[in-house]
């Protein structure tokens, strides 16, 4: 690719645009979805439900062997929607990056995590921008979805793009930013029927994106870049802040002796003004528990504190603490025993319910602070029979889920319920196991008559 002027012979950036829009109504654009996991595959089969053909581009050569035999990898996704895409024609999955070449749009869904020091860890979405570098033409479109801080597409994605290719955005090729809002497991929402929030600096950019994603979903246009970014950043910090709100109030109604699961039943009932958030043990999963940090962080760059937002990570950050000592004081209230030596079994290793998802799940900082107290910890997921090396928790490495019988179960001293999934026979657990210390109100909720032996914690 050529550099200085080499835009000159070539279209404006509105007959750019134009021809973009033209193509998309028509469906005749390629999409090209960059890493295919919990957002990427669902976002490039909503696209291959539209009409439109799909490039997916996965440097891991085991997700394409799968989608290429119709088989998912994903629990919540079924095989049969994986072969259902395959089964349309328009989906090509590949490891060669050369391909991206070929796609017009190039969507980035990638991990953007937290470092040691919670500061933001950009390695993915930068090597991410130098594979599309290699490879850009004149007319594509690139955007990034994974959740970041504001600046992001304007100070990291596109220099590379641009120093590398000698093009120039806005005016030979097109950046945007669109949020993921994918929530896995969620069977009401999904990328066809989620709002997509799409955002650019220059009004031709803006009008290419709204192009792709228009046929998919309902879009909402925002001024620029960073205001897109900061979207996603503020939905996430509403939860968190929220949620470190409402186990705030558990603890509190707790000296009180009132039920907090009560209390939230009946202020749901309100038709205005309130929206119901949940105690647990924690949090997990890529989103909540470390988005709103990538602000923080940001925020010092610009001399801002972020008090609150840092405030309520602390509150969420000690919740599954928390947890360990309400099975400490427990054991030994009502079973006399302590929790060295003991055996107890953390049901649920997902970070939420009915997903195979473990991603920062609470389950693991439960079952690390047991350990350290000297218990012997199994856990009990239906959805995760084994668990694979976390990299950040390898002391939970090939951990094996126990069978679920009534004998299995009777070798424990305490069960303790992490997360509430659907398939999970509670009634049984609250029999067989003298002690259950419940974080999600499973046992209240479903097996309401074995509550007098279990401890809301």
């Amino acid at each position: 690719m050529s550099g200085a002027g080499a835009h000159q012979d070539h279209p404006t950036p509105d007959q750019m645009a134009e021809a973009f829009e033209a193509r998309a109504d028509s469906r005749d654009l390629v999409i090209g979805v960059i890493g295919l996991g919990y957002v990427g595959l669902p976002l490039a089969e909503g696209f291959l439900g539209k009409g439109f053909r799909v490039l997916a581009y996965d440097p891991d050569a085991a997700k394409i062997a799968a989608l290429r035999d119709g088989r998912s990898y994903i629990k919540h996704i079924s095989d049969d929607r994986v072969a259902a895409m395959g089964a349309t024609g328009r989906l090509e999955a590949t490891t060669d990056e050369a391909r991206l070449a070929d796609a017009d749009a190039l969507l980035m869904c990638v991990p953007t995590p937290l470092n040691v020091h919670r500061e933001p860890d950009l390695s993915f979405v930068a090597d991410c921008a130098r594979t599309i570098s290699r490879h850009l033409r004149r007319g594509q479109l690139v955007v990034l979805e994974s959740t970041t801080y504001p600046g992001t597409s304007e100070e990291l994605i596109r220099p590379i793009l641009e120093q590398a290719t000698g093009l120039k955005s806005g005016v030979d090729f097109a950046i945007a930013y669109s949020p993921e809002r994918e929530d896995p497991g969620n069977l009401d929402f999904g990328a066809t029927t989620i709002p997509k929030v799409v955002g650019a600096d220059t009004e031709a950019e803006r009008r290419m994106a709204i192009a792709v994603y228009s046929p998919l979903t309902q879009v909402v246009p925002v001024s620029d870049l960073k205001t897109a970014e900061a979207v996603k950043l503020t939905e996430n910090i509403f939860r968190l802040v929220n949620i470190a709100l409402v186990n705030e109030l558990k603890v509190v109604f707790e000296s009180m002796d009132i039920d907090i699961w009560e209390v939230i039943d009946a202020a749901k009932t309100k038709p205005f003004g309130y929206m119901p958030f949940y105690p647990g043990p924690g949090l997990g999963g890529h989103c909540i528990a470390i988005d709103p940090f990538y602000l923080t962080w940001k925020a010092r760059a610009h001399g801002e504190a972020t008090r609150f937002i840092e405030l309520a990570g602390d509150v969420v950050a000690a919740l599954p603490r928390r947890v360990v000592e309400a099975v400490a004081e427990s054991l030994s209230s009502r079973e006399g025993k302590a929790v060295k030596g003991a055996r107890i079994l953390v049901v649920g290793l997902a970070y939420k319910k009915n997903v195979d998802d473990m991603r920062e799940s609470p389950s693991l900082h439960v079952i690390r602070l047991l350990r350290e107290r000297g218990a012997q910890v199994d856990y009990y997921d239906p959805h995760i029979p084994v668990v694979h090396d976390t990299g950040e928790h390898p002391e939970v490495a090939g951990m094996a889920s126990i069978g679920w019988d009534e004998a299995s179960l009777a070798a424990y001293d305490c069960a303790v319920i992490c997360t509430d999934h659907d398939m999970v026979d509670y009634a049984t657990l609250t029999r067989i196991v003298p002690l259950v210390i419940d974080t999600r109100n499973a046992v209240g909720r479903l097996a309401p008559d074995f509550a007098d032996q279990v401890r809301k914690a």
